[in-house]
């Protein structure tokens, strides 16, 4: 049985060992400072021997599609050259990075972020159909606010061969290979999903974009790792009926291997967001924190609306509490059902249980948060450590909400920050121990 510590193939690709930094949001933006913000993020996991890192959600286009305030964007050649610094930095510690590729569809913030659609009135949401009555019941109750553009059958070639372009960027300035955001609701889940699709073309099989996406891609970028996340809907809420199930996922994820998908990350998510993504505490303290609340108040559309989504997170975190490794189930029928590399990632924190994983559920294994809480983390689980060392994270959730706001992702929980201090000025991250 493989151990974390061994090398493991993506494509062409050899990665030093596996594991890895799952997408995260970094909030760098793309003006002036982008680079250096996504260095200080990312850079720390490549110095502590994390085989990959993977740089969160990248807008592939220079309007609307941002899910979340604070999100790079790689529409500009330019710009993406640019990035060549943070990729030879992640090198030059011998470790190697794939810049995750993304559009939010109904997701974007034009259609939830009340200050961002008052400064933007004219963007429309990019949509796979037209959207599904339980969210155009959430827009006559005031919560969403949806002017949805469905797109034609050209504009789904077109969205697909900006995806491939920016990947094919994306390869030109040093990333080792391109991750392609399927899941978490954005547009390529949205096509993926009978919730979302209910097209009479030729997407109307929501692989076909995924498929034109590869070939695009390949014919610009050659045979440079291509892996994406393959989603699973079964937390979804029960008025919802038509979603992907795992039977469903399997099939599609046999489908992008035969394809040429490198590597298939399968995660269980809702077709709408909410916390299957992030499962743990609700979290009280950042969103009881003062300052704030302001921000809140403008993302939301003010005070009555921000209690109304601050009482249905903590709701949620009733259904969606923490779960170690909750998708390795479904990890585990793919790996059985394909011929490349599986990712998990999801509730992943001891070293034993990833070795226990490894070769059973996965090939390679990720965590986010945590990485939140100890930019250096790999330091700590890779070598000969015992099987009970664990990653600091408390799966608090309070480093999620307040990116709502444009604040960068960082641990908020005072305790894990004083133990991750204490053990930096004891040398932890220096000597792995």
């Amino acid at each position: 049985m493989p151990t974390l510590d061994d090398a493991v193939d993506i494509g062409p690709l050899t990665l030093p060992n596996r594991l890895y930094r799952a997408p995260l949001l970094e909030c760098a933006g793309t003006g002036d400072g982008a680079v250096e913000a996504l260095i200080d993020d990312l850079e720390p996991g490549a110095a502590a021997g994390a085989g990959l890192l993977c740089q969160g959600a990248t807008i592939v286009r220079g309007e609307g599609g941002c899910a979340a305030p604070g999100m790079t964007r790689v529409h500009d050649p330019e710009f993406v050259a640019e990035l060549e610094q943070l990729t030879d930095r992640i090198h030059a510690h011998g470790s190697h990075i794939f810049c995750q590729l993304e559009h939010g569809g109904l997701r974007s913030m034009e259609t939830w972020h009340a200050g961002y659609r008052a400064e933007h009135p004219d963007l429309e949401q990019l949509a796979v159909s037209r959207p599904p009555w339980q969210l155009r019941l959430l827009d006559r109750l005031g919560f969403l606010e949806f002017s949805p553009h469905v797109l034609s059958t050209q504009a789904v070639r077109e969205l697909a061969r900006d995806f491939a372009v920016a990947g094919a960027r994306a390869i030109d300035a040093g990333y080792d290979g391109v991750h392609v955001a399927g899941a978490n609701m954005g547009i390529v889940q949205q096509f993926l999903s009978p919730f979302y699709n209910r097209r009479d073309d030729e997407f109307a099989d929501g692989v076909r974009f995924l498929e034109l996406l590869h070939d695009e891609f390949r014919e610009r970028a050659g045979d440079a790792p291509l892996v994406t996340k393959v989603p699973v809907e079964t937390p979804s809420p029960p008025v919802v009926r038509r979603r992907i199930d795992a039977d469903d996922a399997v099939v599609i994820a046999e489908r992008l291997a035969e394809i040429g998908y490198d590597a298939l990350a399968p995660v269980e998510t809702s077709v709408v967001w909410d916390m299957s993504i992030v499962r743990g505490e609700y979290p009280a303290r950042a969103w009881d924190e003062s300052s704030l609340q302001p921000a809140y108040h403008e993302a939301f559309g003010g005070r009555l609306r921000t209690g109304a989504v601050k009482v249905g997170n903590r709701v949620e975190s009733l259904f969606y509490g923490f779960d170690p490794a909750w998708n390795a189930g479904i990890s585990r029928r793919i790996r059985d059902a394909v011929d490349v590399p599986v990712m998990l990632e999801g509730g992943i924190r001891e070293r034993g249980r990833i070795d226990r994983l490894l070769g059973e559920s996965c090939d390679l294994v990720g965590m986010a948060r945590p990485f939140y809480a100890e930019p250096k983390l790999p330091a700590r689980l890779l070598g000969g450590v015992p099987p009970e060392t664990a990653a600091l994270c408390e799966n608090c959730n309070n480093c999620t909400v307040p990116q709502v706001t444009d604040e960068p992702g960082r641990c908020r929980t005072p305790s894990v920050v004083r133990e991750r201090a204490r053990r930096e000025r004891g040398g932890t991250y220096e000597t792995g121990r």
